[in-house]
């Protein structure tokens, strides 16, 4: 076996372990450690979603059991997200293009961690901004189109919109997140499959299969444990500079 996949695999499982313990995928990160590792650009969103959906379910089914998914409240997010996501797993990108894409997409997951502590205080004192109709499937909807484009889940834009927005706790928020990176993960990968062709994808599938083991382990350890080695900012924080750095070296190179 390639020993970069192995180390690749071991970055995989700390992620997921790390990610894990908050509700989230770690797409973002799969995407920036694929990106350093100079893969096949059309083999990121598939391995990327593929990670996301192994690692959120056992959370998702977490957060089911702790009864913190509100599904009243979900699914008008939901509604919209799932379909825009598998159009954009369908889209057919030249290279330039979606590593532009991706890159953009990058650097504002990266600026939203770092800013995220700074939109729970402003949470704390701030008032609704918004109780339309139409926000929660505006929201989804294009949250959902970008992760099913780039192979980001999506919670990481969606989480600090929700805690800005007061829309619930955020205990709940994480719920939500998990569920919407649940399910547009596996529209998103839908997309990308029948794109790329069952074949293509599931060559991709199989040639990294250790990314796929690597992330259950780390994702079961997260949920498990839930991870408290470094404090929550500093994950957030580290995290963020090695999305920015992936960001910047697509951008300007």
């Amino acid at each position: 076996m390639d020993f970069s996949i192995l180390v690749l695999a071991l970055l995989f499982a700390a992620t997921a372990t790390l990610y894990a313990s908050v509700g989230f995928g770690g797409g973002s990160t799969y995407i920036a450690l694929l990106a350093l590792a100079a893969l096949d650009y059309r083999a990121l969103p598939v391995i990327a979603l593929l990670c996301n959906i192994i690692v959120v379910t056992g959370g998702t089914i977490r957060f089911q059991l702790r009864g913190l998914i509100d599904w009243s409240k979900i699914w008008p997010i939901l509604l919209l997200s799932v379909p825009a996501a598998w159009l954009g797993g369908r889209m057919v990108l030249e290279q330039d293009s979606f590593m532009l894409l991706l890159g953009i997409s990058l650097a504002a997951a990266g600026v939203l961690l770092i800013i995220e502590p700074f939109i729970r205080r402003a949470r704390a004192i701030g008032g609704q901004w918004t109780g339309h109709q139409l926000f929660a499937p505006a929201i989804g909807t294009a949250i959902g189109f970008l992760s099913g484009t780039v192979g980001i889940g999506g919670g990481i834009f969606l989480a600090p919109i929700l805690l800005l927005t007061r829309w619930a706790d955020s205990r709940r928020i994480a719920a939500t997140a998990s569920v919407f990176i649940l399910v547009n993960s596996i529209a998103g990968l839908g997309g990308q499959l029948m794109k790329s062709g069952l074949s293509s994808g599931g060559e991709a599938i199989l040639a990294y299969w250790p990314l796929f083991l690597g992330v259950l382990l780390g994702g079961q350890v997260g949920s498990i444990l839930a991870s408290k080695a470094l404090p929550e900012i500093w994950i957030r924080r580290l995290t963020a500079l090695l999305i920015l750095y992936v960001a910047a070296r697509i951008l300007w190179v």
